[in-house]
């Protein structure tokens, strides 16, 4: 589907969402009003018996009983209008990212940033309008976490491979991420991706089954006399000498089932997506080797994975109406806090070494959704063809994928065999820098399994080392000279691994004099392609653009150019062969009043 099509569907598909979220949204208000109704009557009706017919007490449990249905229609109402309000979020969204409004509007990923990191910055991988942000569409944190670190670090080969095959096969199936992105898990209290797996495998609290049995039996048994007390069968005496049995029973594990309980608390709010994901990657159909792989790693004995999850979302979805004020003196009498603790302990024993596995899977199905959704909003995009070969990017119609399809020019740009480097020259805001980018947002991306914006691309693995956004730092006394040539240095120490690099280097050496600037530029480069590296540095000073000269049939001279029309200076950003021949910057100067 073009891009227009795609934008007519999401368009299409968000209104029917939002009408179905205002209805569930009239029908929920109605059922809350409901239970209003139901609990005032429910007061006045302990009134009467109390004060006018003790014997009618169990008139009470009719209101009793509806109140409670009529909780659990709310819950499960408000559940089908929460999902479709996310759905109508998850197109709108779809809408943004194809208008070209999205920046500001998703998850940044700056939390994932590295300030060592060799590209991160320079490329835009996060923050406000980063890649990231346009890739995310996550619904989970351990995606999220994935998508993240596929990002920032080159996959094998095969890993590459078998992400498209995955991406190919999930790219057409819309239906598929609304109801994943539908699951009603507010973004903003995603936990941490440790938490549960940290959880999970803390060593176990309570293990006896005899205490077990022990709380639900005492339990029980205060209940049931407290029950017996008020209807007169049995005397008072009976029944408080049980509550005390229950309250001691109750103190001495009070201790380790406060921890327990507390500990469950941050990963709870994450258990309902994760069972939902877990669902989706056991029933579905798959094809593609990667995501029956992803499948295989759920195998469980008996029950499945998603099963067992739902049963600890329940135990601690039970174990939160104790904070009901209706039901807060049942849950005292029931021991119901005590015996919940002793469950979600069993639970953990049996599943807990399992659940690292599990998060592993569901971080990569989600991660992988999101790159095929990316890959279905933008069709034209093709995925690369990963070679084993030293060092070789070669591209046909290269783009940069933050910039609109309006306005994106594409350019060609192949590197590998003997030609190593490429000397780009030219004036300001002609197009150097976002070269520079393209190449590195497209690398990122290919070797994140994605595809990417060409028309054609073929590269080995790479290892990225920009040069291209670098900081100077006051407080630890860096100037930006110096933070540039540890960069650099950063990025010759790359060159020591066994993945080849390709650098990135805009305006290098800037910040010192055309001598030493040459001199040093000069020594750095060489100093990387003997190193079996490949890449790209742009400059204005047409000095170094001589280096092409001292490196022939291994680097070449490419360059952008302006032209003034209309008194404005213009620019195609196409990039031509050879060395610029002027320059724009006094241009510039005039054309915002300065007199030069």
């Amino acid at each position: 589907m073009s891009r227009e099509e795609v934008l007519a569907l999401y368009r299409e598909r968000r209104g029917a969402r939002e009408r179905e979220k205002d209805e569930r949204q009239r029908i929920v208000a109605l059922v809350s009003y409901a239970r209003l109704a139901t609990f005032l009557a429910g007061v006045a009706l302990l009134w009467f018996v109390w004060e006018r017919e003790p014997a009618s007490w169990p008139f009470l449990l009719v209101p009793v009983a509806l109140f409670g249905a009529l909780l659990a229609v709310h819950v499960r109402l408000h559940d089908v209008w929460t999902r479709a309000e996310r759905a109508e979020r998850f197109y709108l969204r779809g809408i943004q990212r194809l208008e070209g409004n999205w920046q500001g509007k998703g998850r940044t990923g700056e939390r994932f940033f590295d300030r060592d990191h060799p590209y991160a910055r320079d490329l835009d991988l996060f923050g406000k309008g980063s890649l990231f942000e346009l890739l995310d569409i996550t619904v989970s944190p351990w995606g999220t976490k994935t998508l993240a670190s596929w990002l920032k670090a080159p996959a094998t080969l095969e890993e590459v491979r078998l992400r498209q095959e995955a991406v190919s096969e999930l790219r057409p199936f819309v239906d598929l991420r609304e109801r994943v992105a539908s699951e009603p898990v507010d973004e903003d209290e995603i936990s941490h991706p440790e938490a549960l797996e940290k959880w999970a495998g803390a060593p176990p609290l309570l293990t006896s089954a005899a205490a077990r049995w022990a709380a639900f039996a005492l339990g029980a048994a205060t209940m049931a006399l407290a029950v017996l007390w008020i209807a007169s069968i049995v005397d008072r005496v009976l029944f408080l000498a049980s509550l005390a049995v229950s309250a001691s029973f109750a103190l001495f594990f009070r201790p380790r089932t406060r921890a327990i309980l507390a500990a469950a608390e941050a990963p709870s709010r994450d258990l309902s997506v994760l069972a939902s994901l877990l669902e989706i990657l056991e029933s579905q159909g798959f094809v593609s080797p990667h995501l029956v792989s992803l499948q295989s790693r759920l195998a469980s004995e008996g029950e499945p994975a998603s099963a067992r999850i739902r049963r600890l979302a329940r135990l601690i979805e039970y174990l939160d109406a104790r904070r009901n004020q209706l039901f807060a003196l049942f849950a005292a009498l029931l021991l119901w806090g005590t015996q919940f603790a002793f469950a979600i302990e069993a639970w953990r024993r049996a599943s807990g070494p399992r659940v690292p596995r599990w998060l592993e899977a569901v971080g990569e199905l989600d991660a992988l959704l999101a790159i095929a959704s990316y890959g279905f909003e933008n069709s034209e995009d093709v995925f690369p063809e990963a070679i084993e070969k030293t060092a070789l990017f070669d591209a046909e119609g290269l783009g940069h994928p933050l910039i609109p399809p309006d306005r994106l020019v594409r350019n060609d740009v192949k590197l590998g065999g003997d030609l190593r480097l490429l000397v780009v020259s030219g004036s300001n805001m002609s197009g150097k820098s976002t070269l520079l980018r393209a190449v590195g947002v497209n690398t990122a991306l290919a070797l994140a399994g994605a595809p990417v914006r060409a028309r054609k691309l073929t590269l080995s693995r790479l290892q990225v080392g920009a040069s291209i956004r670098i900081e100077d730092s006051l407080q630890e006394g860096i100037s930006h000279f110096y933070a540039e040539i540890l960069r650099l240095r950063q990025v010759m120490e790359l060159t020591k691994a066994e993945t080849p690099v390709l650098f990135l280097l805009d305006e290098i050496l800037h910040g010192t004099n055309s001598h030493d600037r040459r001199i040093g530029a000069e020594a750095v480069v060489r100093g990387l392609v003997e190193r079996g590296a490949i890449g790209l540095i742009t400059t204005h000073d047409l000095a170094l653009a001589r280096l092409a000269e001292t490196m022939p049939g291994r680097a070449a001279n490419v360059h952008f150019e302006d032209h003034i029309e209309d008194g404005k200076i213009r620019f195609d950003y196409r990039m031509r062969e050879g060395v610029v021949k002027k320059s724009n910057a006094l241009e510039l100067m005039r054309g915002i009043g300065l007199e030069v």
